[in-house]
């Protein structure tokens, strides 16, 4: 376990460390135009990764609450679909994260996160069942239902 969580931490910092040291080697115009996107390049470890707090802050963090069924009825089917992919990376995130906490016997905070993530995504999968099971067409029905389930 330690391995994984220093294996992930090396690759973290390599790819950070790489991409700083690509905008130290800029000669040209045309290089620095390169560089400046390299600095801000896309890391997809660091979605893994909750963003860095600092400790000394005294307020606390006050995280949101879960989605409604009934906000969600109002939602068309892509924007469910887009919302379903953003809870499940922060469902990954927050697990990662309880992971690697517990790996090194520290306390996992806001634990009440994680639930919250569940909860919506379950919601999710009534309303779009819901959608499923009033659509007229028993093909269409089966099909929508057959990938709800996938989810």
């Amino acid at each position: 376990m330690f391995r994984t969580i220093f294996l992930g931490r090396t690759l973290l910092a390599a790819a950070k460390s790489e991409a700083s040291a690509a905008g130290v080697a800029v000669k040209s115009e045309a290089s620095a135009a390169a560089a400046s996107s390299a600095r801000t390049s896309y890391n997809p470890l660091e979605e893994f990764f909750e963003a860095d707090r600092s400790q000394d802050d005294d307020k606390p963090v006050v995280y949101g609450r879960s989605w409604k069924a009934s906000e969600l009825r109002l939602k068309s089917w892509d924007d469910l679909n887009k919302l379903w992919y953003v809870l499940l990376k922060e469902k990954n995130m927050l697990m990662t994260q309880r992971q690697m906490l517990h790996a090194q016997n520290l306390r996992f905070p806001n634990p009440e996160r994680l639930p919250k993530v569940r909860k919506s995504m379950c919601r999710i999968k009534h309303v779009l069942t819901e959608r499923a099971i009033e659509d007229p067409d028993p093909r269409r029905s089966a099909e929508m239902k057959r990938m709800i389930n996938a989810l």
